[in-house]
């Protein structure tokens, strides 16, 4: 009897051990899918406050973002255009382990071209070493084509609740996506980040989704 719980024990800390200790973000870690059809776009969760910062342009403000940001840390989906210019920030990301998604273009792009999307997911696991949980298009539009090619190679469509950049924070809402953009055509500054941040108190992505459930957006074929 003793040696069966002995090796019940030993099978589930390698379980815990398993889904606790794979690099690069802070709680569930393995490929996972979270919607049950590929008609559904993940944009809200149950629970708490989750940040995420889209990054296509910038190279000292980026370094910058980077080296002053704090647990529990923000996604940040990276333009891989982007990511091949700045490889040091890239390490520095990886050093920090701050959780990363995949940044596409536009969503018009991949209604006929589904390959750029795999040319994207390829370069993104060059960088980091493991295929990517999270992806987002640049302007959170998800084409038919493109939601089913995600559901095919295990991939989330990650929207937001939330797009902020300047003025008056938003209302805190349960369980908020919030989506800052820095692009060479709009990018928060330090000091609105930093502004939004007193106003309330974050939690990773993992938590905000699977504190109770998670809502998602249903788009038309």
């Amino acid at each position: 009897m003793k040696v069966k719980l002995f090796v019940l024990t030993v099978i589930l800390t390698a379980v815990v051990l398993f889904f606790t200790t794979i690099p690069g973000t802070d709680s569930l870690k393995e490929v996972f899918r979270l919607t049950d059809e590929p008609g559904e776009v993940i944009v809200r969760g149950m629970a708490g406050s989750a940040l995420t910062i889209n990054i296509s342009f910038g190279e000292e403000e980026v370094e910058q973002l980077v080296r002053d940001l704090q647990t529990p840390y923000p996604v940040l989906f990276l333009d891989m255009d982007w990511a091949e210019r700045f490889p040091e920030i890239v390490a520095l990301i990886k050093k920090r382990n701050i959780p990363v998604g995949l940044l596409g273009h536009a969503g018009e792009a991949y209604e006929q071209d589904i390959p750029l999307l795999m040319e994207q997911i390829s370069k993104f696991e060059s960088h980091f070493g493991t295929h990517p949980l999270w992806f987002r298009t640049a302007d959170e539009q998800f084409p038919l084509s493109l939601r089913t090619a995600l559901w095919d190679v295990e991939i989330n469509a990650l929207g937001s609740s939330v797009k902020w950049i300047d003025g008056e924070p938003p209302p805190v809402i349960e369980g908020e996506i919030i989506s800052l953009p820095h692009h060479r055509e709009e990018r928060v500054s330090l000091a609105s980040l930093k502004k939004l941040n007193e106003t309330r108190k974050y939690t990773s992505l993992e938590n905000v989704l699977f504190k109770m459930s998670i809502k998602t957006k249903r788009i038309p074929e």
